[in-house]
């Protein structure tokens, strides 16, 4: 994966060159170890700074909202699905982008690596299948299977489901994962369990709205919880107001997310929300057989409606 950025650098210096495009979104190297920042090069020259390895997480598809230019846009698997329901929900034409694909075998968890080192990591090495973190007074050498995030392990459509150009040939994908064992074990419990549960992942929460900003999907002009008249919710951290703010954005997800663990990934306080799409998205692929953004040509089924949908919620 690591040979990807020079031909990610390739590309984007051509179509910029050409005049193919008016700007490329990728990645350039942050400033703080495992935490690259989004590129926007916008001259051939600028793609000399366009980087990928294991620390790509963000999801590229948010940047894409409402915009008018001719872009070129680095896509690993998740971030394709988002790119697709964005055209679905136009929020951005087909004919505007060129997708330039990058077959992705995961990226890493950062707070997994710094829970395993003893101090401060002030930098970070990788190869193709261990990553390294050094500090002061500590080097750290880990299989980089064993930090992947968790939606990355989950995994099983590391393949862009579209692109103009391919930066290598497509991964193996993953078979047999079990991708709703942790939404199995909160439907198995009983409606007090569940309730404990579910204040107990939230009582963290502080409201910054990082989920909501790094979530590809969130693009409303005024969020429901910003909204005055009327006000929805109250801006305090009252336990109701906190579980309203989540609950309500998971089910604005529903049948559009492609767990591409962005909220999880931002949030300061290392909440899973992942736990409330994930149910929704279980639901959709066992009620309608629907995952999110595999298709330009199929509608969501929360646009449609067929005589033949599931009712039992009818009483």
């Amino acid at each position: 994966m690591l040979s990807y950025a020079e031909k990610i650098r390739e590309i984007a210096g051509r179509l910029l060159s050409s005049g193919a495009v008016d700007m490329v979104i990728g990645f350039r190297q942050g400033m703080v170890p495992m935490m690259n920042e989004p590129h926007f090069a916008k001259k051939p020259a600028e793609a000399a700074k366009l980087v990928w390895d294991s620390h790509c997480g963000i999801n590229l598809a948010n940047y894409l909202t409402d915009r008018k230019e001719k872009i070129g846009i680095v896509a690993k698997g998740c971030d394709s699905r988002n790119i697709v329901t964005h055209i679905i929900e136009n929020k951005i034409k087909r004919e505007q982008l060129v997708v330039v694909g990058v077959p992705c075998q995961g990226m890493v968890d950062k707070r997994k690596i710094a829970l395993k080192c003893p101090g401060e990591i002030t930098a970070v090495t990788e190869t193709e299948t261990e990553i390294t973190a050094t500090g002061h007074g500590f080097s750290l050498t880990f299989n980089k299977k064993d930090m992947l995030q968790h939606n990355c392990a989950l995994c099983i459509h590391r393949n862009p489901v579209i692109h103009d150009e391919l930066v290598a040939e497509p991964v193996e994908e993953q078979q047999g994962i079990d991708r709703y064992a942790d939404v199995r074990a909160v439907e198995a419990m009983n409606p007090e369990q569940r309730w404990k549960y579910f204040e107990d992942l939230l009582a963290p929460c502080v409201r910054c709205y990082a989920c909501r900003n790094a979530c590809p999907l969130c693009y409303c002009p005024t969020c429901f919880v910003d909204e005055s008249r009327p006000q929805w919710v109250g801006k305090g951290q009252d336990p109701s107001d906190v579980r309203t703010f989540h609950f309500l954005r998971a089910y604005h997800c529903a049948g559009r997310c492609t767990d591409c663990g962005s909220c999880e990934r931002s949030c300061p306080v290392g909440i899973n929300m992942r736990v409330f799409t994930k149910k929704l998205e279980k639901d959709c692929l066992d009620l309608f057989g629907w995952e999110a953004g595999l298709s330009l040509d199929v509608r969501p089924p929360l646009d449609v409606y067929r005589p033949s949908d599931p009712n039992d919620f009818i009483k």
